[in-house]
């Protein structure tokens, strides 16, 4: 099969698991705005603590690609199996600072200012999700495995029928009825504690009892700790946790910021980031493809056959990138009323939606850039970009503008200084990832050029 159906066949794939997850927060944020513009306000600010801590550590998790997919190239299966083992370590670990983390979140709320009347909110919403975090690092594990194997469609499978149980939870749970009373936002991590470990539970079954797993021998006593081998994934997983904590929490202190400007505002936002998170979902599925076939021909020593790979699947986020940046712009003013029906959070979301189509068009090919970057264990400087450029430039750039001006623009009270200045930033980071990307590419072909010479 052409390489590039082999991506597009693993991203689809990916992509329809991913959006099924994306239905989580869709869904989510769709009941607490049909439930009140306040328990959209605490859920915003909320889900943007619970973002950062969660997508960090699942990033240092989802770095193991690379690693399992050169051994699946390198036909090691039973180091893989060994591989996987050894990650529970790094699960546990990562569990561990996570529940921490939001357990204990009153300094930042205080730091960022986030309204009292919303603190407390905040703080059961979170409380309770800490005690999802640990099955669905688990089940990211485990979704990583089955990627680096070029299976995803068992994962996509359960993505999808948690969905099910996932809307009529969440509606349930906030509104209440049967019995139960209202939660408002806290009874949307009710719903993803509930879901969360249902996903874990399946996924163990499906290790037990598929014979696709059979080679990798999972089943063994736990070995001890490989201090070696988890220094390969620290090595790697850390600055891809780091980098990917940089890019969240320029979105989750940006939300915490527009908190301050009232419901109206953190609304708006909320709608925002969720279109961003939605979109970026078709190059995150383009590019672990790309990263895990990337890896496979890496793993089987064929540098000529991943580069090819590296920039087939770069041309196709590109093109998503720029189709999917122009129908949002098109089709903006209907997407907002899916979402809201309180006409000034329509209206001001509506007029902002194009700085999220730009936004789009960059984070493609940085997000595409970026894991394939990855594969050629290219960690650190895209990590100093990341905290220069989306800290440096774009978020302290958007909070001047928005509450004390620049060279005499603003102060401008409003969610789109922040949005306008991360979409610029945003941009240039592309532009440098391509660069690093191309000599990568061009690094590790000369070897092969020579020696064909």
């Amino acid at each position: 099969m052409p390489e590039r159906s082999i991506i597009v066949r693993h991203a689809v794939t990916v992509l329809a698991g991913q959006l099924a997850v994306m239905a989580f927060g869709v869904t989510d944020t769709v009941v607490a705005g049909r439930h009140s513009d306040e328990a959209l306000a605490a859920l915003s600010i909320g889900s943007a603590v619970f973002i950062s801590v969660y997508v960090s550590l699942m990033g240092v998790l989802q770095a193991l690609l690379p690693i399992w997919a050169e051994q699946r190239g390198a036909a090691h299966s039973t180091a893989l199996g060994a591989s996987l083992r050894q990650s529970l370590y790094l699960w546990l670990a990562a569990s561990l600072i996570g529940m921490y983390a939001l357990l204990s979140p009153d300094a930042i709320l205080r730091w960022t200012r986030v309204p009292p009347d919303l603190r407390e909110v905040v703080l059961d919403y979170l409380h309770i999700l800490a005690f999802a975090l640990p099955p669905s690092l688990l089940f990211r594990i485990y979704s990583t495995m089955n990627q680096s194997l070029g299976h995803p469609q068992l994962v996509t499978w359960l993505q999808v029928a948690s969905l099910a149980l996932k809307v009529p939870l969440s509606i349930w749970f906030t509104f209440g009825g049967a019995g139960l009373a209202a939660q408002g936002a806290a009874g949307c991590a009710w719903a993803t504690l509930v879901v969360n470990y249902s996903l874990m539970f399946c996924g163990i079954v499906m290790l037990r009892t598929q014979r696709m797993y059979e080679p990798l021998a999972l089943w063994k006593a736990l070995e001890k700790p490989d201090f070696a081998q988890l220094g390969r994934f620290l090595r790697l997983g850390v600055p891809a946790g780091l980098s990917i904590l940089v890019e969240v929490t320029s979105f989750t202190l940006m939300a915490l910021f527009i908190a301050r400007q009232g419901t109206l505002a953190a609304a708006t936002h909320q709608i925002l980031a969720n279109m961003a998170a939605v979109l970026y979902m078709v190059p995150l599925s383009l590019a672990i493809a790309t990263s895990a076939r990337v890896s496979y021909w890496r793993g089987a020593a064929n540098e000529t056959a991943a580069r090819a790979v590296a920039m087939q699947g770069f041309g196709m986020a590109a093109t998503m990138g720029l189709v999917l940046g122009l129908v949002l712009i098109l089709t903006r003013h209907q997407v907002v009323a899916f979402y809201s029906t309180n006409t000034a959070v329509i209206a001001l979301t509506a007029s902002l939606l194009i700085w999220v189509a730009a936004y789009h068009m960059a984070d493609a090919i940085q997000t595409l850039c970026i894991f394939v970057l990855r594969s050629y264990r290219i960690t650190f400087l895209p990590l100093v970009v990341y905290a220069l450029m989306l800290w440096g430039v774009g978020l302290a750039g958007g909070y001047l503008l928005a509450y004390e001006g620049i060279a005499g623009f603003g102060p401008i009270p409003s969610p789109a200084p922040f949005w306008a200045c991360s979409a610029a930033v945003l941009a240039v980071t592309a532009l440098i990832f391509t660069g690093l990307l191309v000599r990568a590419l061009r690094r590790c072909a000369a070897p092969a050029t020579r020696s064909a010479t």
